[in-house]
């Protein structure tokens, strides 16, 4: 299934853009379970989102070649900001408006590499939870070690317009270099908005504020404040890093719109002048890198894009019977999948993520020592994501020395788990 075809979103005189604002506008809980009008919906599942943590590999791999902490911090934070782009803003800047995901099933998967400048960085994206849904992800450097791993879900709400709240966190491991020790960033992650609903034309700002703090004792504060109604820029955030507890002694600043370009200089805002301007990154200069997947025919049969491929093809086509028939087979499957497991008494193998035990899910390690500083309880949230999940090495070595699956046994499981 290739990714959406550009198109030209209608205006918001459609009738079935319409309906749609006044139903979010009624509606009350979750709006993920909403139906889309036909122009917003997209034939990418969220597992793929994933990817966006990465699609510029040199600079996610950077801090493991900076021996000074403050500025390897300073590197992380870089890359983080470098990620917005494409996180929030390249699909509303392709298409002409934000598209509506695909709920991925349990147990979807996302795997691709980039090859490039910065060696081989390879992606692994996991749907580990359905109720509530949840998406973890492990994307590593092999060349340098360089290792990010989180999960997140979104809980979206309407008050004037829809309010998504992402719940999770991220963790990115570097190696310091010269010594055989690691060190370790939590991450926290912005809260957002949807605007331009009125003009049938959706796009993402990002509000509040998020964190990153280190083992090595630094802390980065980005405040988001976006465009509003009236005034100011559009994705416009600043950030500050500083010595984790003494927010005021500002060690870096950093200003601009995460959709265009931002500067890095050192000290506080109030003295940034040329002569200390350390980083900077232009987001419509900088090329991302390709996400290289292996063709449909030799993926898995929980890999998105070959799961998803006849959904896909009824969204390219705008076929909505094809996509609802589709779509049905996958959930009906899905839904017999858990009745056979409750069944049995079994429950569903996450194929590259493990949950902390759930009579004692405060056990990890890195949340006891870096959540406090940001906000992250020790339990991670997890009763609102099915579970605290890592990234499970042994699973991860397990599977690569898997023989392929043979066409007949990717065919039973298809039936079994997908309907087709």
């Amino acid at each position: 299934m290739e990714k959406d075809a550009p198109t030209t979103a209608p205006q918001a005189a459609g009738s079935s853009w319409t309906a749609f604002l006044k139903s979010i506008a009624s509606f009350n809980g979750d709006l993920s379970s909403l139906t889309a009008p036909p122009f917003i919906l997209s034939a990418t599942s969220l597992t793929e989102f994933s990817s966006y943590w990465a699609e510029h590999p040199s600079v996610f791999a950077a801090p493991a070649k900076e021996a000074d902490p403050a500025r390897r911090a300073m590197l992380v934070l870089k890359w983080f900001l470098t990620t917005l782009k494409q996180q929030y803003a390249s699909r509303s800047e392709q298409y002409g408006n934000e598209k509506k995901p695909l709920n991925p099933f349990l147990g979807e998967l996302f795997l691709g590499k980039w090859e490039d400048d910065a060696g081989t960085t390879e992606l692994i994206s996991e749907q580990v939870s359905h109720h509530p849904p949840a998406t973890a992800y492990s994307i590593t450097n092999l060349p340098t070690g360089v290792h990010l791993e989180g999960y997140n879900a979104q809980k979206a709400t309407f008050k004037s317009t829809i309010q998504i709240k992402q719940i999770g966190h991220a963790v990115l491991t570097v190696p310091v270099p010269g010594s055989d020790t690691k060190e370790t960033f939590l991450i926290t992650l912005p809260s957002l908005h949807i605007e331009g609903l009125i003009f049938g034309a959706p796009f993402i700002e990002l509000d509040g504020a998020s964190y990153i703090t280190s083992s090595s004792g630094f802390t980065a504060k980005i405040d988001y404040s976006g465009k509003g109604w009236l005034s100011g820029k559009k994705n416009s955030f600043t950030a500050v890093l500083y010595l984790t507890g003494k927010e005021k002694d500002v060690l870096f600043n950093v200003s601009g719109q995460w959709t265009k370009a931002f500067e890095i200089h050192s000290g506080p805002a109030k003295g940034n002048k040329p002569a200390n301007l350390v980083e900077s990154f232009d987001g419509n200069a900088a090329p991302v890198s390709e996400l290289v997947v292996a063709p449909a025919d030799r993926q898995h049969p929980l890999e998105s894009r070959r799961a998803w491929a006849a959904v896909g093809r009824g969204v390219a086509a705008g076929d909505l019977d094809l996509v609802s028939v589709e779509k049905g087979k996958i959930e009906s499957a899905q839904r017999e999948a858990r009745a056979r497991e409750r069944a049995e008494g079994t429950a569903w193998q996450r194929r590259y993520f493990t949950a902390r035990a759930d009579e004692d899910p405060e056990d990890d390690e890195v949340l006891k020592s870096l959540g406090p500083a940001v906000g992250v309880p020790e339990h991670g949230d997890a009763d609102k994501t099915g579970g605290l999940w890592r990234f499970d090495w042994a699973k991860y070595e397990r599977v690569k020395a898997e023989p392929e699956l043979s066409a007949d046994e990717a065919a039973k499981m298809a039936k079994e788990l997908l309907g087709q």
